[in-house]
């Protein structure tokens, strides 16, 4: 997922082959030149000649994109990164249940933005899940949405340490005839897997 490219980059008097990756908020190169730049923190970004300059900490540097390709990740890198809400697939037009306590304050203002937030007529359901009872449970009251087609975005806490991980979500909920169908960071502490009910 997101914007990739592979190029020369100047940095610090080196030229080097890099590989570059694009996600909201995050620019990584990797390969003759590893770092991880929140692009909250480019500066100065412009297209000189065949290209795309930035300075970072003050240092300058220059990737060698092409001019066309070097535009468009200029444009790419100042975009405003989508809201929780939009990344969640939830707008004003959104039918949204909640299963079980939303236990953080990004994931409570983003379900505020939805149209409704209802169990009738739910088109999209979201669950704050800490054990593998707490996914079950989840899994059993949004049993009759998922048969209608509605995903269910399972968030749980991220990093070591904790009862359930993206690997036993994933495994539990393929187990069940589900299948994850994209991946979120809601803070600091949460993320989301969305699962959908499998047709095969």
């Amino acid at each position: 997922m997101g914007r990739e490219a592979q190029c020369k980059c100047e940095f610090e008097g080196a030229v080097a082959e890099v590989k570059l990756h694009l996600e909201p908020g995050l620019l990584t190169l990797s390969g003759g030149v590893k770092r991880k730049l929140p692009t909250a923190e480019l500066k100065e970004i412009k297209v000189v000649g065949d290209r795309l300059v930035f300075r970072v900490g003050g240092k300058p540097i220059r990737l060698h994109l092409g001019k066309a390709d070097a535009e468009k990740w200029a444009v790419a890198i100042q975009a405003a990164p989508p809201s929780l809400a939009r990344k969640l697939g939830i707008t004003d037009k959104t039918v949204v249940r909640t299963i079980g306590p939303i236990l953080d304050d990004h994931l409570k203002s983003a379900v505020d933005e939805a149209g409704r937030v209802s169990a009738k007529g739910a088109n999209l359901m979201v669950a704050c899940v800490e054990t593998p009872e707490s996914v079950g449970a989840a899994l059993a009251a949004g049993k009759a949405q998922l048969e209608n087609g509605a995903p269910i975005w399972m968030v749980y806490r991220k990093g070591p340490g904790h009862a359930i991980n993206e690997n036993w979500i994933r495994s539990a909920l393929r187990s069940a005839g589900l299948m994850d169908t994209k991946i979120a960071s809601v803070s600091a502490k949460w993320t989301a897997l969305r699962f959908n009910l499998s047709k095969t």
